[in-house]
Parts: C-alpha cells; sequence; structure tokens
C-alpha cells in the first residue's frame, strides 16, 4: 500500500485530483455547467505536464529511461496524454487557443528556449507567480471559456482569488524546497526568510476572502465556505514548519482544493435540505 501511495504521488495523480477540484469549484462559483470533456481533458494534461516538468525537463532522459519505477510513471504519462487528447478534441476551439497559451507559458516555465537563455522558474522569483498564474488560467478561465454566456467581472474576480489561494498553497512548497532550490531561484523564503514569508501568505489571505463580497452574484453559501477557507488557511501559515513531515506538502497541502470542493458539496446539502 505505501508503494501504491507512492506512486499515487510521484506519478502526479493527487495533484491532477486537487486540479480536477479547482474545475468543480469554478463550475459552482460561476453557477454555469460542466463539461465533462474539460474536466477529465484537465485531470489528465495535468498527469502529461507536471511529469515532464518533473522527469523530463531533458527530453532524452524522458524518452531513454532506464529505472523500472520511472518507466511506470512514463507509462501512465503516455497513457494520461492519450487520454487527454481524446477529450481535447470535444472542447470548443476557443478553449484550444487559450490552452495553447497556457501550455506555452509552462513550456517557457520549464524549458530553456535558446540554447543560452533560462527557464521562467529561473528567473528570480517568478516560479511562484508564474505557477499560481498557470492554475488561475486553467482552472477558472477555461471553464468560463467552454460556458461562453459568463459573467465576466466574475470570472476576473474568480480568477484573481484562484491566483491569490495557489499563492498560498505553493508557500508550504517553497519553504520545504528552501533547503535544496539554487540560489538563483531567488524564491520568497530565500529572499525575505521563512517568518516574513508566512506572513506575506497571510497577508494574501485577507484579500482572498474579501474580494468575494466584490462579485456581482454571491451568496450566502460563497461567503461562508469562504470564510471557513479564510480561517483554515490562517492555520496553515501558523503550523507550516521549514523541517515538515514527509507528506505535509506533497499530499495534505496539495488536498485542500478536494477538501474545499467537498466542501462546497456539503454546505450546498446542507442549504438545500434546511427548511425554508
Amino acid at each position: 500500500m505505501q508503494r501504491i501511495f507512492h506512486f499515487y504521488l510521484d506519478a502526479s495523480i493527487h495533484v491532477s485530483f486537487a486540479v480536477f477540484a479547482f474545475v468543480h469549484i469554478t463550475v459552482l462559483r460561476l453557477q454555469i455547467p460542466l463539461n465533462e470533456h474539460l474536466a477529465w481533458f484537465m485531470f489528465f494534461g495535468t498527469i502529461c505536464c507536471y511529469n515532464f516538468m518533473k522527469y523530463g525537463v531533458e527530453a532524452k532522459k524522458y524518452i531513454l529511461v532506464a529505472n523500472r519505477y520511472h518507466k511506470n510513471i512514463q507509462f501512465v504519462s503516455f497513457l494520461a496524454f492519450a487520454f487527454a487528447v481524446y477529450h481535447f478534441y470535444y472542447l470548443p476551439q476557443s478553449v484550444w487557443w487559450a490552452t495553447a497559451i497556457l501550455l506555452l507559458l509552462t513550456f517557457l516555465y520549464a524549458l530553456p528556449i535558446l540554447p543560452h537563455s533560462k527557464q521562467l522558474r529561473s528567473w528570480g522569483g517568478m516560479k511562484i507567480f508564474v505557477v499560481a498564474l498557470v492554475w488561475a488560467g486553467t482552472t477558472v478561465y477555461l471553464p468560463a471559456l467552454v460556458d461562453g454566456l459568463v459573467n465576466w467581472w466574475d470570472v476576473h474576480i474568480e480568477a484573481i482569488r484562484r491566483f491569490l489561494l495557489v499563492f498560498i498553497l505553493i508557500i508550504p512548497f517553497e519553504i520545504r524546497d528552501l533547503a535544496y532550490d539554487a540560489p538563483e531561484l531567488r524564491t520568497l523564503p530565500q529572499r525575505f526568510g521563512v517568518a516574513r514569508t508566512k506572513v506575506l501568505g497571510a497577508l494574501a489571505n485577507i484579500p482572498l476572502f474579501f474580494l468575494v463580497l466584490f462579485k456581482d452574484s454571491v451568496t450566502l453559501k460563497e461567503v461562508i465556505v469562504s470564510g471557513i477557507l479564510f480561517l483554515f488557511l490562517g492555520s496553515l501559515m501558523f503550523i507550516t514548519k521549514r523541517h515538515q513531515n514527509k507528506y505535509f506538502s506533497s499530499f495534505w497541502v496539495e488536498s485542500i482544493p478536494i477538501g474545499l470542493w467537498l466542501l462546497y458539496l456539503l454546505v450546498e446539502v446542507l442549504f438545500y435540505s434546511a427548511p425554508a
């Protein structure tokens, strides 16, 4: 069971469920229909992209894999790629173009395009912002583009909130990787220290909550969930340490979008069953 669990994490299946959950959260918040093809494209596409960034930054190493464990991850990645292409085919062309732009940003993040250039993640302090931007774009704007008939003001507000949420969730990873990140990355903990980075995450939590009140269409359910999330993220910044439990970031922090989705569903059920 432990080997299966490690493979589940290492093959980026867990983070893909987090993206899958974010797509469903967007649908609930914007009150738009769920496009199943988009949700599954995002799930399988995330497996491909994350595994490529983790193991395939050098294409030769990704194709010519000697380690059996990495071969299994490679097989899962190729299988996920096939499913992603299948679901991508059924999406509207507006989503195709938007996906192409986001994929380009992802590749610029992971790969140096010119021989002597650096990838975006190596530009001082850019790493956390690029990741948050890609997550916000894929999990908010793509579902909105599929529907088309949306309130774009609310979409923009939701995208900013998603950016802030992902920004906060990346901070435990940045603190965890402080001992391993190259100095030229100039991550937030490298530049400001662990304590100030946690304060920055706590400060980002404030507009994350209050921005929900600026939406044209906001419900009491969303305010309640946002309030619970506000308290939870504040606690997360408090308990995040430099020396973490093995699964603190890679499992528990990445589970927060899944837990948030389940919380939304629970609140929906409670309000639906409440007497008038």
